[in-house]
C-alpha cells in the first residue's frame, strides 16, 4: 500500500497526491484544503472526484467550493485521514516530523498484508442525493461567495462525481477547469494572489535590513489601540499599553479580555493559549515604562497637534533606537516627524478598523524615514500577520486619497439627479459588499466632515473658487446629528439595533432641496453613468499615485483596494480593472465627463493614463518593463 504522511500544510495539489495514495496520516498541527477556487480556478488533479468518493458530496462541496482550509483534527473526523499524530504545542517541527515519520512506516508496516479493498478512492461509490441538494448548495454558494465563477462551476464538477464513474468526472472536471483557466476572473484573482506576495518587494529596500521587534509599546487604549494591542499579544510580543486615564484603559483592557474569551468560546483557540496571549499584555498610565520598548505605535486622536505632541514625548522617553509609528489616515508623516529628533525613526502605520480583523496596513514613508525603519516595520507586519503595502506620504495616503474623488463623484451625482440608494445599488452590483453611502453610514458620517474640516472645505470663504463642492447635503447630515447607524440616522434611517437602512424621505427631500438651491435640474442617471464616473475617477487617482512615486506598483493600489475598501477580488483590484476595460476607453470617458464638469480636478487625467491610453499600452506590462529596467541599474 501507498501510506501518504502530511506534515504541515498540504494544500491544491498536496491534498490531491495525498487523496491519490491508499492510506492518509498527518501531525494534529497539519492543515489541509482545496483553495483552487480562490485563484478563480478549481481542483484539476482528481481533487473533485475523489475528494467525495471519500467523505460524501456534502462536505467535500464545502471543502472545495469554499476553497477554506481545515486542521488536521477536523479533516480526521470527516474521514479524510485514516491516522492521527498528536503533537503539543511546545514540541519543536524536527520532533514533529520525526513522530509522524515513524507513526507512517508503524501504519504502512501494520496493513502491508492487508486488502486494498475500499482503499483506492478512485473506485470508491458517492452516495447520491437529490437535485434539491445541489439548488440549496448552489444558492449557498451565491450568498457567500456572490460574483464568484469558480465555485459554482466547481459544484458542478462535484455533481458529476456522483452521476459518472470516475474516468468520466474526471474529464468533466478538467472540461470545466479549462474554461475558468482562462476566464477574466481567473486572471484577476491571480493577479492578486502574486500581488500580495509582492507587496514586501520595494525597489531600493533591502528587507534584510530591519531589526528584530521584541517589545512594542501601543498609545491609547481605545477600540483601535486595544485592536493593535491584539495583533502583537496573540503573537507572543510583550505590549505596554499606555493611556492616560484609569477608566480608558481598563476599558481597552476589558475589550481585550473579551476578545480572547470570545475566542475561546467559538473553538477558535484554547483557555491556555489565550491566557498565555494576555499575560503579555501590560497596562499603564505612565509613558516612562516605554523607555525601553523596540517599536511604539500612537492610536490617540486623528489630530495633527495631538499626534506631534505625542510623538515629542515619546522621542524624549524612548531609547535612541526605538521606531516612532503614527497610526494616521491622512495626516502628514514628515510634519508628525517634525516633532521629534529621530525623524528617520518615524513611520506611519495605517491600521484599518477593526485593528485585529483587517489584514491590511498601509506603512508611510516620511521623507526622512530610513530604510532600516521601514524594513523593520514591514518585517513586523508580516510577523502579526497582517499584509503590508508601503506608500508615499501624501494627504490620505493611497486608500483615502483614491477614496475622496471615489467619495466626490458619488455625491456629486446627488447634486444632479440621484439618490444614495442609486449609487450604493450600482456599486453593489459591481461587486462591493456595500454601497458607498452604506459604508458612510457604517462608519460615521461624523468621519467624512472631520477630515472635510482638516481640508478647510466646509466653509465656502476658504474653498478653491475653482473647484466644484459636492458635499453640501452630507455636511446637513452632520448638522442634523445624522451621523450614520450609531445615531439609526444618517444617508438612511435604521431600526434600533440594524445595520440594514431604509431610505428616508427627509434625506431625499433634503437632497432635492439642495440640487435646486445650488443651481442644478435634476435628471436621470444611468447605472452605466454612476459606474464610471465612481469607477473612472477612482482609476484616474491610482494613476495619479503610480506617476507621482505615492505607489510603488499598479499591484499595491489593488491589494489596498480590496482588503481595504472592498473593491469586488473577481476584478483585481482598480488597477487591473483600467486594464481589463482598456485604457483608451476610460480615458476618453475621463475627457468627456472633464467637458460637462470642469470644475472638478477628478476630471483632469493622470499624464500616465493618457500616455498609455495614446500608444494602446497596458499598465501591468508597462509597469512590470520598468521595475524590471529599474533592477538592472
Amino acid at each position: 500500500p501507498i501510506v501518504c504522511a502530511i506534515h504541515g500544510t498540504a494544500f491544491g495539489g498536496g491534498l490531491e497526491v495525498a487523496l491519490g495514495c491508499h492510506y492518509r496520516i498527518a501531525s494534529t498541527r497539519s492543515k489541509v484544503g482545496l483553495p483552487e477556487v480562490n485563484l478563480g480556478i478549481l481542483p484539476g488533479a482528481g481533487g473533485t472526484q475523489r475528494l467525495p468518493r471519500l467523505i460524501g458530496v456534502w462536505l467535500a462541496a464545502e471543502m472545495i467550493c469554499s476553497g477554506k482550509p481545515i486542521e488536521a483534527v477536523d479533516a480526521d473526523a470527516k474521514g479524510i485521514l485514516d491516522d492521527l499524530v498528536e503533537i503539543s504545542s511546545l514540541e519543536s517541527v524536527q520532533t514533529e516530523y520525526d513522530k509522524l515519520l515513524d507513526a507512517a512506516i508503524t501504519l504502512a508496516l501494520r496493513v502491508k498484508n492487508h486488502s486494498l479493498e475500499g482503499k483506492r478512492v478512485s473506485q470508491l461509490k458517492v452516495e447520491p442525493v437529490s437535485d434539491f441538494f445541489y439548488e440549496q448548495l448552489a444558492l449557498q454558494i451565491s450568498k457567500n461567495a456572490r460574483g464568484m465563477n469558480a465555485p459554482l462551476q466547481a459544484l458542478k464538477a462535484v455533481k458529476a462525481s456522483a452521476m459518472f464513474p470516475f474516468k468520466e468526472g474526471m474529464q468533466r472536471e478538467q472540461q470545466i477547469l479549462g474554461r475558468l483557466f482562462v476566464s477574466s476572473q481567473a486572471k484577476a484573482l491571480q493577479h492578486i494572489f502574486f500581488a500580495e506576495r509582492q507587496t514586501m518587494k520595494i525597489p531600493g529596500i533591502d528587507m534584510k535590513k530591519g531589526v528584530p521587534i521584541k517589545f512594542v509599546g501601543v498609545i491609547g487604549a481605545g477600540m483601535m489601540g486595544s485592536g493593535i494591542a491584539i495583533n502583537f499579544i496573540k503573537k507572543g510580543i510583550p505590549v505596554v499599553l499606555i493611556d492616560a486615564e484609569q477608566e480608558f484603559l481598563d476599558r481597552g483592557v476589558k475589550a481585550i479580555e473579551d476578545y480572547f474569551k470570545g475566542r475561546v468560546k467559538k473553538g477558535k483557540t484554547t483557555r491556555f493559549l489565550a491566557d498565555r496571549s494576555l499575560g503579555y499584555l501590560r497596562p499603564s498610565l505612565h509613558y516612562e515604562d516605554l523607555s525601553n520598548v523596540d517599536l511604539v505605535i500612537e492610536a490617540v486622536f486623528e489630530n495633527l497637534d495631538v499626534k506631534k505632541s505625542v510623538l515629542k514625548h515619546l522621542d524624549e522617553i524612548c531609547k535612541p533606537q526605538t521606531i516612532l509609528c503614527t497610526n494616521t489616515s491622512t495626516l502628514d508623516i514628515d510634519q508628525i516627524a517634525s516633532a521629534t529628533n529621530r525623524p528617520d525613526r518615524v513611520i506611519g502605520t495605517h491600521f484599518f478598523s477593526p485593528a485585529n480583523v483587517m489584514r491590511l496596513m498601509e506603512n508611510v514613508a516620511g521623507s526622512k524615514t530610513s530604510e532600516r525603519t521601514i524594513a523593520s516595520v514591514m518585517q513586523i507586519s508580516k510577523t502579526i500577520s497582517k499584509i503590508p503595502v508601503l506608500v508615499g506620504n501624501c494627504f490620505g495616503f493611497i486608500g483615502n486619497r483614491m477614496l475622496f474623488p471615489y467619495n466626490n463623484q458619488a455625491n456629486a451625482l446627488l447634486q444632479e439627479g440621484a439618490f444614495p440608494h442609486d449609487v450604493d445599488k450600482v456599486l453593489y452590483d459591481f461587486g462591493f459588499p456595500m454601497g458607498l453611502f452604506q459604508m458612510s453610514d457604517l462608519a460615521g458620517n461624523d468621519i467624512g466632515l472631520h477630515i472635510r474640516k482638516a481640508q478647510g472645505i466646509v466653509d465656502p470663504s476658504q474653498r478653491d473658487p475653482n473647484e466644484r463642492y459636492v458635499s453640501t447635503t452630507a455636511d446637513k447630515l452632520c448638522e442634523m446629528k445624522r451621523f450614520g447607524v450609531k445615531s439609526s440616522k444618517g444617508w438612511y434611517s435604521y431600526a434600533k439595533g440594524s445595520r440594514k437602512g431604509r431610505p428616508d424621505k427627509e434625506v431625499m427631500d433634503l437632497i432635492v432641496e439642495n440640487s435646486k438651491a445650488e443651481g442644478f435640474v435634476r435628471r436621470n442617471i444611468s447605472a452605466k453613468e454612476i459606474e464610471e464616473r465612481c469607477l473612472y475617477a477612482l482609476i484616474n487617482e491610482g494613476f495619479k499615485c503610480l506617476e507621482e512615486g505615492m505607489a510603488y506598483k499598479p499591484g499595491d493600489i489593488d491589494i489596498i483596494w480590496i482588503y481595504g475598501y472592498g473593491f469586488p477580488p473577481q476584478k483585481g483590484g482598480p488597477m487591473h480593472y483600467a486594464d481589463a476595460v482598456g485604457l483608451k476607453k476610460i480615458y476618453d470617458s475621463i475627457l468627456q465627463y472633464g467637458k460637462a464638469d470642469p470644475k472638478t480636478s477628478a476630471w483632469k487625467p493622470s499624464k500616465l493614463l493618457e500616455q498609455l491610453a495614446s500608444s494602446g499600452k497596458k499598465l501591468a506590462k508597462y509597469w512590470t518593463k520598468k521595475l524590471k529596467a529599474q533592477s538592472n541599474l
